[in-house]
């Protein structure tokens, strides 16, 4: 006779894979804000009905797998079976956050162990986007508190914690739902943890400031539209030159290029060079372009943001440090090499930067630019970096052409807003495709994005703002936090297992005088 719990256990790991996946609805170009706050329902009452540790490990990993094939899915035509081995791999960080689950929710849980769990579980799920924040892992890509990147809400909280402690928010009210429709002895303790996140969220609403204006900056974003070819890059670089100079007589601070809007090395260029000085010439205004070749100075391929003023280039020049695994590199190629042959992995490796670079732009009281190139916008460090290090305004030069018609250029998009609000300066994020889109310090966007589908440029005059942040002075304290709680956890399952008698051998049962 056949076990009909074997044949439910690939039905639960199904349902795992697809609970797990639901939370790639918040984020754009879907953008259901709102079902952050639930959207791990589901998962978590299915983890805490696993009959042990085993299996809450499984339901964790599972759906953590789908989790990133979710997020990740317009990765496919890219990548092609390295999705699916990266979900597969990376997902194993939810196995230990299955069993916490299991564990601190799991069963008729006391008032205390539920409490704890309104702590725990969200302290778990940020230690798990910490681990994989990485570059070398996937980096940053699909943090829970992104999704909400349109709540004003959020914002200012981001401007507290950054990121992590709207992520921290977002699972606690999940936790606190569950606590309240699953658990029914205790649903006095999950109402006392949503009202305590409402009054988290709304102490930051109406109790943390916007930061407060100090200026103004008048940005040119300059959207090329073009990509692919034999040609694209000299293509690409005409557009750019006629879109520029279409400019002239605006009163412009500033002209920013996409990423890759350049396929030439100027330094070793002069014609180039002298052409991208004329274009500063002709608009009045400092131009910061994003090259993609060789370096004319040292070996090996680099993307760089070069700045150029009718006067000629600055010399500044900042080269990207965090680079997009496979996209621009490819982790062990000795090993891995053989990914080229099926996807659109980079045939050759891309040189890194060494250091982040703040550009003062030339004339009194004119702002200083702090660069960024694309992946990079989605690491919260690297805005803080920037905005210690005295930028006014924060320029991310992208390109997502290669997955246009996904949701790939709306994410990337969105992260800006989270950069802006984090560190209270300005962010312009210029594509070569779309989508384009400016924020200002307090993380709004600024005029309407551009889409994928035009060939443009616009202006965006953004407020400036000297006020240093919280998350600017105190950087990543809600991982700090999360990790003293996941250490308490530890430290008391630890001790409870010392506590707790072994268990010993049955001894042999003595003989009466009956027996």
């Amino acid at each position: 006779m056949r076990n009909p719990l074997g044949r439910a256990r690939p039905v639960r790991s199904l349902c795992a894979v697809v609970c797990g996946a639901l939370p790639a609805l918040a984020f754009p170009a879907p953008g259901l804000w709102w079902w952050a706050y639930v959207c791990l329902v589901p998962w978590l009452l299915l983890v805490r009905t696993a009959p042990g540790a085993r299996r809450a490990a499984l339901d964790g990993w599972c759906g953590g797998v789908g989790f990133l094939l979710a997020v990740h899915h317009w990765l496919l035509p890219s990548v092609h079976v390295f999705l699916l081995v990266m979900a597969v791999l990376l997902g194993l960080l939810w196995a230990p956050w299955g069993v916490l689950v299991r564990a601190a929710l799991g069963g008729a849980p006391t008032p205390g162990r539920a409490a704890g769990a309104l702590c725990a579980v969200p302290s778990g799920w940020l230690l798990i986007e910490l681990v994989r924040s990485w570059e070398g892992l996937g980096g940053p890509w699909g943090l829970l508190g992104a999704s909400q990147w349109e709540a004003p809400a959020a914002l200012r909280l981001a401007s507290v914690g950054g990121v992590w402690l709207v992520s921290l928010l977002v699972v606690a009210v999940n936790t606190a739902v569950v606590l309240l429709v699953a658990v029914p002895g205790l649903r006095s303790v999950g109402v006392a943890g949503l009202a305590a996140c409402a009054l988290v969220a709304g102490t930051a609403a109406w109790g943390v400031g916007v930061p407060r204006p100090s200026g103004a900056v008048r940005v040119a974003m300059v959207q090329p539209g073009v990509h692919g070819g034999p040609e694209g890059a000299e293509r690409r670089l005409d557009r750019a030159v006629e879109l520029t100079r279409g400019l002239a007589g605006q009163r412009l601070d500033l002209v920013v290029w996409g990423e890759s809007g350049v396929g030439r090395d100027p330094a070793g260029d002069p014609a180039l060079a002298a052409r991208l000085t004329a274009l500063a010439r002709t608009v009045d205004a400092p131009l910061l372009v994003n090259v993609d070749a060789r370096r004319a100075d040292r070996p090996g391929i680099h993307k760089s943001a070069l700045l150029f003023t009718p006067d000629g280039p600055t010399g500044e020049r900042y080269d990207k440090m965090r680079l997009v695994p496979f996209g621009e590199y490819v982790p062990a190629r000795g090993l891995l090499g053989w990914a080229t042959s099926v996807g659109k992995a980079a045939e050759e490796d891309r040189r890194r930067g060494t250091a982040p670079v703040v550009m003062p732009l030339p004339g009194a009281g004119r702002p200083a630019v702090g660069p960024l190139v694309c992946f990079e916008s989605a690491f919260p460090d690297m805005g803080r970096r920037l905005a210690r290090d005295g930028a006014d305004v924060i320029v991310v030069q992208s390109s997502t052409s290669t997955f246009q018609g996904s949701w790939a250029p709306a994410q990337h998009a969105s992260l800006a807003a989270l950069r802006a609000a984090e560190t209270g300066r300005p962010v312009v994020h210029a594509t070569l495709t779309g989508v384009s889109a400016a924020y200002g310090p307090d993380g709004r966007r600024v005029g309407p994005p551009v889409g994928t589908d035009a060939s443009t440029a616009v202006v965006r005059e953004l407020p400036l703002s000297g006020t240093t942040t919280a998350y600017v002075r105190w950087g990543d304290w809600p991982l700090y936090g999360a990790c003293l709680v996941i250490g308490g956890v530890c430290a008391a399952a630890g001790a409870g297992a010392v506590r707790r008698p072994a268990p010993g051998r049955p001894g042999r049962r003595a003989r009466t005088g009956r027996g």
